[in-house]
């Protein structure tokens, strides 16, 4: 007969993710997480797997909550446009504030530290670039079909854009103690949605 869980596995689950967050994935050992999630090394194996496995439910588990709020930001009913610029100041105001400067944002920390040589983490990255290019993508063409966007302009171009900046801005966010740097960068960018 199985034993019953003695934690809760989602509690577990987004402690891990805070301690990722924080402190990112080399810098958190198996000690680490036993000692943040107040369970046995055994238990966190048995439930999630390795320490990668569970860093990767972790990644998992920050993509979908991020993508929902910005789902509900850029699919709003009504103009498009004061969605994305909203979006697009709250990654900046966000960047300059001192507990997310201490963060970051986790795709993007796991895009600096892992990408480059972690096949499951960079498909994890890219397909929440994906995402948010193409909620972006959408907004832009609904922006341009309510008029509110030149009929010129190129929506996919300026989801690309976008992406690169906002994921630009959470690095320069996160090392810059100067939140004008990546506020005056985000009002640039913006003015190519005139």
């Amino acid at each position: 007969m199985a034993r019953t869980k003695e934690f809760d596995p989602d509690a577990a689950l987004q402690s891990a993710l805070d301690l990722f967050w924080r402190r990112g994935y080399e810098a958190t050992s198996v000690s680490d997480l036993v000692e943040h999630l107040g369970i046995g090394r055994a238990s966190i194996y048995a439930t999630f797997g390795s320490k990668h496995d569970l860093y990767l439910k972790a990644l998992d588990r920050y993509a979908e909550s991020r993508d929902l709020m910005l789902l509900a930001e850029l699919s709003r009913p009504g103009p498009a446009l004061p969605a994305v610029r909203a979006v697009v100041r709250r990654f900046a105001a966000e960047a300059g504030a001192p507990q997310e400067r201490l963060n970051g944002c986790f795709v993007t920390n796991t895009a600096a530290e892992l990408a480059s040589h972690d096949a499951a983490a960079a498909r994890r990255v890219e397909a929440g670039w994906d995402r948010l290019e193409t909620l972006l993508h959408s907004a832009l063409v609904r922006a341009q079909g309510q008029g509110e966007l030149a009929p010129d302009r190129d929506p996919r171009a300026l989801s690309r854009m976008l992406l690169v900046l906002l994921q630009g801005v959470r690095i320069v966010g996160k090392a810059c103690g100067d939140p004008a740097r990546v506020r005056d960068a985000a009002e640039q960018a913006l003015t190519l949605l005139d």
